[in-house]
Formats: C-alpha cells, sequence, structure tokens
C-alpha cells in the first residue's frame, strides 16, 4: 500500500475536501460503543457518485482501505478504520433526489439522515418508517440493515429499500433494483448490499418505500410485575392480528434510568411502551383492544399519550435510552449489544440474560423490540480496568450463545462490524465461508471495510 500516492491523487481529485486535519482523524476514529479510537490516514469529503468512483479507483490501484462513513452510530466497530486508510465521508452528500408520491418512492443520497429526511416528506403526506432511534444516516442504516422502534409494524431496512446505486471495489458504478415493487429479474442485489457493512460496495444512491402518514396515533405505557407477563400479552396481541406500530420493552433498571435522565416517575418494573396508527376510531379501538390484553396479563398504571408534544416526549425518552443507562455509571464505558430469538423465546432469553447480569459485579440495563424477539443489554464497565473489559464481553458472548441455542441470531439490528465476527461460523456454518467467497469475488483486493463481516485467511 502506497498511501502518499493515494491520497495525492485524491487531493488532485477533490482538493481541499480530503483532509489530514487531527481534529478529523480523530472525530472519525471514535465509535459509540467500546472500541478504542481507531482514526484512519485521511478523510475524504465527496459530492458526486462520480468524485466516490474516483476516490475508490484510486484507492484500489494503490490497495488502500476504504471505509464509508455516515454520522458514526453503528455500535460494532463497522465505521472504524482499523487497518487505516482513507474514510470516506457522505455527509455533503445528503439531498433528496426526487419524491414520487403517487408511487410511494423516494430516493435519496446516502448521507440525509432519517429525521431530515422526514422532515423534508411531510409535505407529501408520506414518511420514511424505520426508526433505529439514533438519528442515523439512510446509506449507514442501509449498510447494517437497521430497524428499530416500528419495525414490527413496518419492516426493516431490508423491507424498505427498492434500489442502490452502487460504487464497486473497482470505482465500477451499478444500480440494483428498480422502482416497481416487485421483480423477478436475476440475483437480487440490493438484498445482497443491504446489510453488507461496506464490504462489497459503496452505496451512493437508494430508492426507499415510504408509506402513508397515519390520521391518528395513540402511544402509550404500562407496568407490569414481571417480564413474563408482559411478552404473553405481546404474544396473545400479535395472536390477535392486532396491528402495532410500536411495542417496546424496558426492565425495572432501564425504568430506573429513565427516572434519573429524564425526569419520568416510572414504577421501577418492567414496562411496556405501545403506539397504534390507523384511523381515529381504528387506532381508539385497537388501543381499547391491547389494554384489554394487557390488563388481564397484570399491567398496571396505563398512561395514554394522545397529544403530539405527550408522544414525542415519550419516544425521546426511549430513543435517549442509551444515553439515560450509561448515566447510571457516570465515567462507565457501554458495551451495547443485541441478540433477536423466536418471540416464544424472549421471556426466556431476557431473564436468563437479566440472572446473568445480576450474578455479574457490572451493571446493565436490558431493553428491547418485544414485538420482533429483540432485545439489547447496555453493560456498563470501567474501560482501565481489563477485568471488567473482559466480564462486560462474557456477559455479551453468554447472550448470544443463548440466542443461537434457542434458534435466535447474534446480532437483530446492530451488525457483525468487528465486535461480532467470532459467532458468525456458529451461527452460519459454512454459509460464512460462502460470504467470504461472495467477498473476494467482488472485492480481490480486500480494500473496502477490511477486516468486518469476514475473515478471508
Amino acid at each position: 500500500m502506497t498511501i502518499d500516492a493515494a491520497l495525492t491523487e485524491i487531493f488532485n481529485l477533490i482538493g481541499n475536501r480530503l483532509t489530514r486535519s487531527k481534529s478529523d482523524l480523530d472525530l472519525h476514529g471514535r465509535s459509540e460503543s467500546h472500541f478504542p479510537p481507531s482514526p484512519p490516514d485521511a478523510v475524504a469529503y465527496p459530492e458526486t457518485t462520480a468524485e466516490v468512483a474516483g476516490i475508490v479507483s484510486i484507492c484500489a490501484r494503490h490497495g488502500c482501505p476504504v471505509v464509508p462513513w455516515g454520522v458514526g452510530t453503528s455500535l460494532e466497530g463497522q465505521a472504524q478504520a482499523f487497518q487505516g486508510g482513507v474514510t470516506v465521508d457522505f455527509t455533503r452528500m445528503d439531498k433528496v433526489l426526487a419524491v414520487n408520491a403517487e408511487d410511494m418512492d423516494v430516493v435519496v443520497q446516502p448521507g440525509i439522515t432519517r429525521e431530515a429526511l422526514n422532515e423534508e416528506l411531510r409535505a407529501t403526506g408520506l414518511f420514511f418508517s424505520v426508526d433505529p432511534g439514533a438519528n442515523a444516516t439512510i446509506g449507514g442504516m442501509a449498510m447494517t440493515r437497521a430497524s428499530g422502534t416500528t419495525a414490527v409494524r413496518y419492516g426493516t431496512m431490508r423491507d424498505n429499500v427498492m434500489g442502490m446505486e452502487v460504487v464497486m471495489a473497482d470505482g465500477q458504478v451499478i444500480r440494483t433494483g428498480t422502482r416497481a415493487r416487485k421483480s423477478s429479474a436475476g440475483y437480487d442485489l440490493t438484498a445482497l448490499m443491504v446489510g453488507s457493512e461496506g464490504t462489497l460496495g459503496l452505496a451512493t444512491e437508494l430508492t426507499l418505500r415510504l408509506h402513508g402518514q397515519p390520521e391518528a396515533v395513540s402511544s402509550a405505557v404500562c407496568a407490569f410485575a414481571a417480564f413474563d407477563e408482559a411478552v404473553d400479552a405481546v404474544i396473545e396481541t400479535i395472536q390477535m392480528g392486532i396491528p402495532m406500530a410500536r411495542i417496546e420493552f424496558v426492565d425495572a433498571a432501564t425504568a430506573r434510568a429513565f427516572n434519573i435522565y429524564a425526569g419520568a416517575n416510572l414504577p421501577e418494573v418492567p414496562h411496556l411502551m405501545v403506539e397504534f396508527h390507523g384511523s381515529d376510531r381504528g387506532a381508539a379501538e385497537d388501543a381499547e383492544r391491547f389494554g384489554e390484553i394487557a390488563n388481564a396479563h397484570g399491567a398496571t398504571g396505563f398512561d395514554w399519550a394522545v397529544k403530539p408534544e405527550d408522544r414525542t416526549r415519550l419516544w425521546r425518552m426511549r430513543h435517549n435510552a442509551a444515553y439515560a443507562c450509561a448515566a447510571l455509571r457516570p465515567g462507565a464505558r457501554s458495551l451495547v449489544t443485541d441478540i433477536c430469538v423466536p418471540i416464544s423465546r424472549l421471556a426466556e432469553a431476557v431473564n436468563a440474560t437479566r440472572a446473568d447480569i445480576d450474578a455479574s459485579p457490572l451493571e446493565g440495563p436490558i431493553l428491547g423490540h418485544v414485538g420482533d424477539g429483540n432485545f439489547h443489554a447496555v453493560i456498563l464497565f470501567d474501560e482501565a480496568s481489563d477485568a471488567e473489559r473482559t466480564e462486560a464481553l462474557r456477559l455479551s458472548g453468554r447472550m448470544v450463545d443463548r440466542a443461537l441455542a434457542m434458534g435466535g441470531t447474534a446480532t437483530g439490528e446492530h451488525g457483525i462490524g468487528v465486535g461480532k465476527l467470532d459467532y458468525m461460523a456458529a451461527e452460519h456454518g459454512a454459509a460464512w465461508g460462502t460470504m467470504a467467497t461472495l467477498k473476494r469475488a467482488l472485492d480481490p483486493l480486500n480494500i473496502l471495510n477490511p477486516g468486518k463481516m469476514v475473515r478471508l485467511n
């Protein structure tokens, strides 16, 4: 690798939008989770697909790693340059290119955030549904196959990305998918790219499915004496066919964190946070039916939020949960991990995880997307203590082993990056080798986000 020669060529292409300033390198070396800083050699800020293609072509000629960057909210080290190279920051590629309201789709650049996109769509009566909590970029969300609080009704990024423009490892630009609602034409390259974490190509344009803004929205929070009762209420609600837009779980430790961080007044017991979308009558009926089911399973303290400002306050509290949990131990580092299991095993998985953490010297609130079997633990540890770091990783590993034994997955939405590489063989077996074969075929020089997702040796 001749990094200096590569950077000279990239500078000739984009000028001062290539930087090696310490502040830029430090910013792009950090993570929101437990990984140590790992800055790149330089940061490039392209403005067009042609510039991205040029940058990748140059890096390919010089064997220089290329790491894509949105806003750096990934939790398994996906956006960190552990092998150096050039970080391609998509901040300047943040435009809405086309809104096709009649067809309910939109074409965007990868650097636009989900909140900015929905602000742009407000006047159309449509919205983009995927809500991971963090105000992540659409490109980053697609490449980590993100989901979030609304996935139980509207699906994940896998369900809402219709097509992409992608710069491949040699600088070639391809298009995947179409704006048609279905196709039987060839391999599904869109599905291949979604969730690939920038290891197969860099997304420079995305076509997304939109949904109509609901006429009425009703949200609530309610308490349960035990998590099993909350899960039973959720399972019965799903079996009854009641369409939930959101149904989130927080444990007693998370409720305590909300009280401290957000000034809430929740009993320190497990809670469900729910939301229903529909017509005025439909949302009210769905909420009433859910209330009956929840009450039958021992729910107490229903607090309904119908006014927009009350709903905003409720979901802001949930979206800030990682920060609230971190505040339980000021100065500690957070290992934020997730698994996903069949819903029928969810209560068992959460209770076993809670028991593991309670038996540990570390603190770890639990919360998650109970409607699709996905939950998180925010394990707090002193990063100056090797013993505490080891214990945090052990607890995370126990969660994954349990999920795989239950027919689940090592990660429901955070992705693999470097943090969960060690679990890929156990989950996928020989199929992990097939993923490596795809990586070698599409990126023979291993320059695109190297070291993530697969192992090549």
